[in-house]
């Protein structure tokens, strides 16, 4: 079944322009999510000095990568007389068009195939205002050929692992805070007090919520309809505003004396710094279709500027002051570390909600990657079946992936360093290499973007290797925290951990 496309009838085109304030909402909710979340414990890993400089500087350099990103798209679109283009179409005809003849050569491998579906087509066809990637085409557009390069399947790969780590992530932050709510709701109280004690035991295995939210779930991405996931996105969006006010209300009273944490941590956890940070600006994918979407596209720049240094501010805010709060005691997700009362519960009940519901939203990228090429090859009569069994099968293998890692630090910062890193800080660079080079690039902007990369792939290869050595490690060696609920969690860095 193809998504609704919403047509605006004073263009003809399929979308609906988005006005500037609009565009500033989405780009920040593209922004905001567990990551956030984990930005506490972030800092600890890379040390209270070391971290909010490395932020801001990670933050500046994505931001940058942004901009070269729609730089690339903008030219290539102008060069090739093409209403849109999108990531992947990008990379495609940005080596197709490049002066190297082994480069073209590689990027025409499996150009042409034939397809009922297409996931690459102009802007002016067709869109969604859901999605990080290509299009579905409208019924009369069907089963023509369509150009599908190898580069367009490394991005879509790219995308689709982000999307879906994205909903691993969210099984398992979900399931680490409704065990919390749950198995200390006996001792829930309307005093709010600092959470200094241990819980020994959990009385239910965190994978028995996640399979408690399994079907839940799956009958969450049945619904396609975009207007309905819009109306789940503001929910969504409430929540999250609510539950980050309340949080930001209880870390800035009494900060503890931050003389006693470290500046500078280790470099072997730096690396999982690295992979959790770059995971938190998980919009990269969607300025592309942000700024198509814009009734005045040129106006995205100042929209993008605001947006992210907005959001650059807030990760720096909560990430410091969180980890100056809970000091060596930082949990993966700073819910984890809020007071057993029934206000800061209802924190984590409501971010959870606004979770659930963005789960929705984060699976129809992978979703509209592949449906389209199960559907293409099955009789129109199994289409819907194929459809709807493909949706089952992927909650179903980020909920069996959440359920073998349970632990959110490390799972954020893996799916950070594995293909967060390649989206926001490799390709780009490499995409203006290749765009601009035939036009006489600088030996500066050559330099600049080849720095780039290096820095991204160096990131991508040692932050990897750390957070699979820290996953193979027994929780209780770890040098990141366990996501696991039951710890010592006092709000005062100079207390020990239990024996």
């Amino acid at each position: 079944m193809i998504p609704r496309i919403i047509m605006s009838t004073s263009s003809g085109s399929y979308h609906t322009p988005e006005r500037i304030v609009q565009t500033l909402i989405h780009l920040l909710k593209c922004n905001i999510g567990t990551g956030l979340l984990g930005l506490p414990l972030a800092m600890k890993n890379a040390g209270l000095l070391v971290g909010p400089f490395s932020l801001l500087a990670i933050g500046i350099l994505t931001v940058h990568c942004m901009v070269i990103l729609l730089n690339c798209a903008h030219h290539l679109s102008q060069r090739l007389q093409k209403t849109f283009v999108n990531y992947g179409e990008a990379m495609m005809y940005s080596l197709e068009t490049c002066p190297n003849a082994w480069l073209r050569t590689h990027s025409a491998w499996g150009r042409l195939q034939s397809r009922k579906w297409a996931l690459t087509k102009e802007r002016s066809s067709s869109h969604l205002h859901i999605g990080t990637t290509g299009h579905p085409v409208p019924p009369n557009m069907m089963n023509q050929k369509y150009k599908v390069s190898p580069t367009w399947y490394t991005v879509s790969f790219l995308l689709i692992i982000t999307q879906l780590g994205f909903c691993s992530i969210y099984f398992i932050f979900m399931a680490d805070n409704l065990q919390q709510m749950a198995e200390e709701a006996h001792l829930t109280s309307n005093t709010c007090q600092p959470r200094k004690i241990l819980v020994p035991t959990p009385i239910l295995d965190i994978r028995f919520y996640m399979l408690l939210l399994l079907p839940l779930l799956i009958l969450l991405v049945f619904i396609q309809n975009l207007r309905v996931l819009s109306i789940f996105s503001t929910l969504a969006n409430i929540a999250t505003l609510g539950s980050m006010a309340l949080i930001f209300e209880y870390i800035v009273q009494g900060i503890p004396d931050p003389r006693n944490l470290p500046l500078m941590a280790s470099w072997k956890t730096f690396l999982v710094f690295f992979g959790t940070a770059i995971f938190t600006f998980e919009g990269v994918g969607m300025v592309l279709s942000l700024k198509n979407q814009m009734k005045h596209p040129q106006q995205f720049s100042f929209v993008l500027y605001l947006g992210m240094s907005l959001i650059i501010i807030l990760y720096i805010c909560l990430g410091t002051l969180g980890y100056m709060k809970f000091g060596s005691n930082t949990q993966a997700s700073i819910t984890l570390n809020l007071p057993n009362c029934w206000l800061y519960q209802s924190v984590k009940l409501m971010y959870s909600i606004g979770i659930f519901f963005t789960y929705a939203l984060q699976f129809h990228v992978p979703a509209e990657i592949i449906i389209p090429v199960v559907i293409s090859q099955v009789s129109e009569s199994w289409a819907l079946f194929a459809e709807l069994s493909v949706r089952t099968a992927l909650v179903c293998l980020t909920c069996v992936s959440a359920i073998l890692i349970p632990r959110l630090d490390l799972v954020i910062s893996l799916v950070g360093s594995v293909s967060s890193s390649a989206l926001a800080l490799i390709i780009p660079p490499l995409l203006e290499l290749i765009t601009f080079y035939p036009e006489d690039m600088s030996c500066v902007t050559i330099a600049k973007d080849i720095m780039i990369s290096i820095l991204g792939l160096l990131g991508c290869v040692f932050g990897t290797y750390q957070a699979l050595y820290e996953l193979i490690q027994p929780i209780n060696h770890s040098i990141a925290n366990s996501t696991g609920v039951y710890f010592y969690a006092s709000s005062s860095p100079l207390l020990p951990p239990p024996m």
